[in-house]
């Protein structure tokens, strides 16, 4: 490997063909974006439905402004006449009446004769009271540049808003009925109203009312009043709501911003880690760390890092397994090779028979190696696809016990079973309380191998105890010789795969030194663990497998 590419970042390496595309926007953190904006999008929607308000509020003025007028119409027909018998309105109690009530009001009424001629206004008889305020000239800063917002926003909106086509108001100087149709309206004996467009886009409101008495029309009423006050009302009702739409969309984002880097962006990280760990570009030490969050990011977290860890030991224990299964072949294919080609030398037929024995020894211990590794290889495999249930221990060691003797009875030691608290118990207590969960066949296989390697090491007239005791959580299964023992540094070393710690008058090449390693294999993939020792004031080791016990149900439900 260069220089320069022992100090590249993973993410930096151009040659590594990631399985994911690169994206520009995450589609988890737009659909997050997406869900969070449908029910502001209700909310925006919202907006435009003030200008209903708006025509609303208009309908009920002009409702208001038409009570108004018959009202005033109605008091100007009984007090402004003379008499009962006249039919002509009298000026000076009609100017009192209508200023009393444009004082409250404040709307403009002109009064109109039956010849059509403006008769009175309440603008020429300063009752108007309306203050006329002059804006000073905005302030340069962020009040005018809200002020130009605000403008620029309302203009936008009644853009969006569906115009009236209403025709422009204009003020005439010399005013008759004429110019106005609901005037005339009023003058026939009906009731009238027109809305129009004044220059600077308010409504005015015009409504006519027949002045009469005993149904004898004597004028008309024209009552006006603009729409600025409502225009002005639906403007700050708009920008309220707009800066209560602002403030939850910036909310919202916000919000959509923090999903999006606590949940995309972890997982996009984690990724893209596995992504470079199947590219075989980095280990599983540099996936990142999430496993301090409470949540489901820290599971996944965990869980990928243990997975990859998992992974990465299968894969040395392969790689070391392959390593150490070439090097045990190698001695006896060596030792075969060097026969064969000695043999075409040998001059005697002693020569050639001890030559032939060493090749079918060799041979032998090739098949034995080949059988056993073949057997240990698999027993992963069997594990991870099997599915593990309830085995009774005692019936399993009991089954084993009578299969030795029935099979090699007088050519083995005596097996001996002793089942501590077995004394009184009733059996299904005791199934019951040396029960685990597991794989029965490999369990099998453990013990076999454990009462094996105590054939090997012990004399025929000699004894094995196997021994089954309980602790509070645990099942303790002991298998003891009366063999040499084993040394006290190699009290670990027996485990490991391939090697062998055999009693000297013993052939060489007779075990594999596998059956021990498959032990463990079995017993650490079970959960539990294995112990060597050697008995303490006799000779002879010990085998001690700790297995967790099966729960009782009084157990289970606590």
């Amino acid at each position: 490997m260069k220089v320069d590419d022992q100090i590249r970042p993973p993410e930096e390496e151009s040659d590594v063909r990631l399985l994911r595309r690169e994206r520009r926007v995450s589609p988890l953190t737009f659909r997050i974006l997406a869900v969070n904006l449908i029910a502001l999008g209700f909310l925006a929607i919202g907006i435009l439905y003030i200008d209903q308000y708006q025509e609303t509020m208009i309908r009920s003025r002009i409702e208001a402004l038409i009570k108004d007028a018959e009202v005033m119409a109605g008091a100007l027909g009984e007090a402004a006449t003379a008499a009962t018998d006249k039919s002509e309105l009298r000026l000076i109690p009609a100017e009192q009446i209508i200023v009393r009530v444009v004082g409250v009001t404040n709307n403009r009424t002109r009064l109109f004769g039956l010849d059509g001629n403006l008769w009175l206004d309440s603008r020429d008889l300063a009752v108007d009271q309306a203050v006329i305020i002059d804006e000073l000239p905005r302030h340069e800063g962020w009040s005018a540049f809200w002020a130009n917002i605000e403008d620029r926003v309302t203009r936008l909106l009644d853009s969006l808003h569906r115009q009236r086509n209403l025709e422009q108001y204009h003020e005439v100087k010399d005013q008759i009925a004429g110019h106005y149709p609901e005037v005339e309206r009023a003058l026939e004996g009906d009731i009238g109203y027109r809305v129009r467009r004044l220059s600077d886009g308010a409504e005015i409101i015009t409504v006519a009312a027949p002045i009469q008495r005993f149904r004898r029309v004597l004028g008309a009423l024209l009552l006006s009043t603009d729409t600025r006050d409502i225009r002005e009302a639906v403007r700050t009702t708009r920008m309220t709501f707009l800066k209560y739409f602002g403030s939850v969309l910036l909310l919202t984002l916000l919000l959509s911003w923090f999903l999006a880097r606590t949940i995309v962006r972890p997982i996009l990280r984690l990724a893209r880690s596995a992504d470079r760990i199947s590219a075989g570009t980095h280990t599983g030490a540099d996936i990142p760390d999430y496993s301090s969050r409470n949540d489901e990011i820290g599971d996944l977290s965990r869980s990928l890092k243990d997975m990859t860890f998992t992974l990465a030991r299968q894969i040395d224990a392969v790689a070391a397994f392959a390593a150490d299964v070439s090097h045990e072949l190698k001695n006896p294919l060596t030792s075969l090779r060097s026969a064969v080609e000695t043999l075409s030398l040998a001059k005697t037929d002693a020569a050639k028979e001890k030559l032939l024995g060493i090749i079918a020894e060799d041979v032998g211990r090739l098949d034995r190696l080949i059988t056993d590794i073949s057997n240990a290889s698999r027993l992963d495999a069997e594990m991870s696809r099997s599915q593990m249930t309830e085995v009774n221990l005692i019936t399993l060691l009991e089954t084993l016990i009578d299969l030795y003797d029935t099979s090699q009875s007088g050519k083995i030691p005596t097996l001996h079973l002793d089942v501590g608290g077995a004394e009184g118990k009733d059996r299904r207590k005791l199934d019951r309380a040396y029960s685990v969960r597991g794989l029965e066949g490999q369990l099998g296989q453990l013990f076999r191998n454990l009462i094996d390697n105590a054939i090997s090491f012990s004399e025929k007239d000699s004894h094995i105890w196997i021994r089954l005791s309980q602790t509070r959580d645990m099942v303790q299964v002991a298998v003891e010789d009366e063999g040499q023992g084993i040394p006290e540094d190699k009290l670990e070393d027996i485990f490991d795969r391939f090697y062998t710690e055999r009693p000297k008058a013993e052939a060489f090449g007779k075990h594999s030194g596998l059956g021990l390693s498959i032990c463990k294999q079995i017993v650490e993939a079970h959960g539990g663990a294995i112990i060597a020792e050697n008995r303490r004031r006799v000779t002879g080791a010990r085998f001690i497998v700790q297995l967790r016990h099966l729960p009782t149900k009084a157990e289970g439900s606590s």
